[in-house]
């Protein structure tokens, strides 16, 4: 999935002139799950970013950009429990930006609290909302806090496994590039015996088909091979399972275009995410891209057996 946002026709500005309104982006989450890394990534691209804005000042500074007579068209905008009392007036904001017509668009960082805890007791400092008490208890009570926020993103990208350099990859393929598609996909594969993907939009299990592990021939290979996915494939259901669920994507991807939402994570799981949701996912990414969907296609467990 690669970025670099076309926007929007024009608008004009509360006076009624011809200033075009800035692409706005949102980026908040998880304190710990690379917030900063993200803006920095933005700002390497291009974009204005504005850290620890508070949110009732989100239109203002949206209404300022306009004003620059395109020299600020891209804005980003980190926003976090560091902002405490200001962060209730989001939701004001998001319906205010909404009203004026403004596209705005949020990415959250999401990390295990595994991870999290570990990156807090790495650099020795406090989660900014644990008060006298734990990381855990501040990572609990912030997930609380933004748990609406989260399920409002258009982009939520699971930090949990990646360094920094693997999250400004995910950032510029969804931040950089040439003329912006409709509708972004990422098709993941996984293996559910090392968890959900917290990140994903759709989730669908391909463990009712024959799992290629038991074939001693076909154990060795993953299900980009010729050899899996052609067992995979050959089994009773195989198909049928992929074109009745790439016409579901469709319906859903028509909506999520009216809605104007641009990002969707589709996770393809099977026991160990070698074989069965490999190959899957491949043939899927294959119809979505085809169908004019910009499709990105992630292994997260293929290698960890």
């Amino acid at each position: 999935m690669s970025e670099h946002t076309r926007g929007e026709e024009p608008t004009t500005g509360p006076a009624g002139d011809d200033a075009a309104t800035p692409e706005l982006v949102i980026i908040s989450g998880m304190s710990g799950a690379g917030r900063s890394t993200a803006a920095k990534c933005l700002e390497d691209l291009g974009w204005f970013v504005v850290d620890n804005l508070p949110p009732a000042l989100i239109p203002t500074m949206v209404d300022l950009g306009a004003r620059s007579q395109g020299n600020v068209a891209r804005i980003a905008v980190v926003v976090d429990v560091r902002g405490r009392g200001f962060f209730d007036s989001l939701r004001e904001s998001l319906t205010d930006l909404e009203a004026k017509g403004v596209t705005r668009r949020i990415v959250f960082l999401e990390a295990s609290e595994n991870a999290l805890v570990q990156r807090f007791e790495s650099v020795r400092r406090p989660h900014p909302l644990q008060g006298e008490g734990r990381i855990v208890d501040g990572i609990a009570a912030e997930r609380d806090l933004l748990r609406e926020l989260r399920g409002d993103a258009d982009l939520v990208i699971d930090t949990s496994n990646l360094n920094v350099h693997e999250l400004r990859a995910k950032m510029d393929a969804q931040f950089a590039g040439g003329d912006e598609p409709e509708l972004r996909a990422t098709v993941m594969s996984f293996g559910y015996k090392y968890g959900l993907p917290v990140d994903a939009d759709h989730v669908v299990d391909c463990r009712f088909l024959p799992n290629p592990h038991w074939v001693p021939e076909l154990r060795p290979f993953t299900g980009t091979s010729e050899e899996v996915a052609g067992y995979v494939f050959n089994q009773p259901g195989a198909k049928e399972f992929l074109d009745r669920y790439a016409e579901l994507l469709q319906l859903i991807a028509a909506g999520y275009r009216r809605e104007g939402k641009r990002y969707v994570t589709i996770a393809v799981g099977c026991t160990g995410g070698k074989h069965r949701s490999v190959a899957m996912s491949e043939r899927l990414a294959r119809r979505l891209s085809a169908e004019g969907v910009e499709t990105v296609i992630v292994h997260r467990d293929m290698g960890r057996e």
